[in-house]
């Protein structure tokens, strides 16, 4: 009896102790808040200018997410709008995916055909000034409100590049449209290029597929998978994108604070591409869901990945809505797990390394001129007929791989790979 009694009061003082310890935290929970409550009277009150209330309650819960990380944020009523639209592939503005760090803008990637994407901005570019108005000291969303604006007005931003000084760009805004999956065929080998991950990445990569089959007749002998300068977009999607190439086994798995929010997605069978050799180019502007697919593509040992070091984000975001008092619907965007590689790697602040590292330039070719025979004074004509005349001219193909080193080596590592295969299978 002595034993149960004892058992008793031991569990009655742990509950006490656990109930003045959770009061303890409560009041020192209330006292910040009062805090705040001052601190919010006295900037109302004494500011330089005339604020809102609700103008300084929202860049409050604004800061309290941005000083978490670069990722989080407050979505007010506009950028809630604009960040629907952004996920089905057109939104307006300039064309470019941007985070936060040491107080400026740094450019993850400009999407591909937008205005910042034709005016030259890169990946890795840090925005110091947005016309006027120098970038320290704005939150990430007063940065984004102030780039964007209506379709053909101007805009002029300071840009500071790594090895050089800084430097005006002037970019004419436009609304963007996403057109998230381009293909094109070069020597019998399909080429595959996602901009970014939307609502019609996968439908936009299957047709994709299906349209190169057709015109090589199924008889392709592989596919480039190009994730250069993509910032990312929808995890879902890039878990179906990397889905379509492989046939079993873990793509991705996100894990929050709780063992109870770990997520493992799971590839189903069916490789949309037959097996057939597949090479991934990526850069340190591929971000987010690109890595993503190139980090599980790599660990199944499915890809070849080329290029460069990818940026290095492995953190996962939640919209979360709430609806306001006017009915109104606002949002945030809050950080609530990390991804992580088949293998178990953490993506976050690494990026996935390629296989086989090749810096973007140009040809040596590009910088002088060949001479061959036919340059020399009196040498004789070839017999051609008019067709051989016809096909010397260079292909929209050609003048691409001509400009872009990866492409081509990307290529080249392919019809090597074919060389190989056919001459095990003779």
């Amino acid at each position: 009896m002595k034993k149960i009694f004892l058992n008793f009061l031991i569990l009655i003082t742990c509950a006490f102790t656990l109930t003045s310890h959770a009061a303890s935290k409560n009041k020192e929970t209330y006292e910040y808040l009062d805090l705040f409550g001052q601190i919010f009277d006295r900037v109302r009150s004494g500011y330089v200018e005339k604020v809102s209330d609700e103008e300084l309650i929202e860049k409050a819960i604004d800061g309290m997410l941005t000083g978490l990380d670069p990722h989080s944020g407050y979505m007010n009523e506009e950028v809630w709008q604009e960040m629907q639209t952004d996920t089905k592939g057109k939104f307006g503005g300039l064309g470019i995916e941007i985070t936060m760090e040491e107080g400026f803008v740094k450019v993850i990637s400009p999407i591909e055909d937008t205005p910042a994407y034709e005016a030259g901005v890169k990946a890795g570019d840090y925005i110091i000034q947005i016309d006027e108005i120098p970038v320290f000291g704005l939150s990430l969303n007063e940065a984004v409100e102030l780039m964007r604006g209506k379709k053909g007005s101007p805009i002029t931003i300071i840009v500071s590049r790594e090895g050089v000084d800084p430097f005006e760009i002037k970019i004419i805004r436009d609304i963007i449209k996403i057109q998230s999956v381009k293909s094109d065929i070069f020597n019998d080998i399909g080429y595959l290029r996602i901009t970014s991950f939307t609502e019609q990445t996968e439908s936009g990569l299957i047709k994709s597929i299906k349209k190169i089959k057709e015109e090589l007749s199924n008889k392709e002998i592989g596919y480039i998978l190009d994730l250069r300068s993509n910032p990312g977009g929808l995890l879902k999607q890039a878990v179906k994108v990397t889905d379509i190439f492989l046939e079993r086994g873990e793509i991705v798995s996100t894990r929050g604070r709780k063992k109870i929010d770990m997520q493992r997605y799971q590839a189903k069978s069916g490789d949309l591409i037959d097996a057939k050799p597949l090479i991934v180019i990526i850069n340190g502007g591929s971000a987010s869901a690109s890595e993503i697919v190139a980090g599980a593509l790599q660990d199944h040992k499915r890809a070849i990945i080329i290029g460069t070091k990818s940026f290095g984000k492995g953190s996962v975001q939640t919209i979360i809505p709430f609806k306001k008092s006017n009915d109104k619907m606002a949002g945030i965007r809050l950080t609530t797990a990390r991804y992580y590689t088949p293998s178990g790697e953490s993506i976050q602040g690494k990026g996935i390394n390629p296989d086989i590292i090749v810096e973007q330039g140009s040809f040596e070719s590009a910088e002088y001129k060949r001479y061959s025979e036919s340059d020399l004074k009196g040498s004789l004509d070839n017999e051609k007929n008019e067709d051989d005349k016809n096909a010397e001219k260079i292909s929209p193909q050609e003048e691409r791989l001509a400009i872009d080193f990866q492409l081509a080596q990307a290529v080249d590592l392919m019809k090597g790979l074919n060389i190989y295969q056919e001459s095990f299978s003779q």
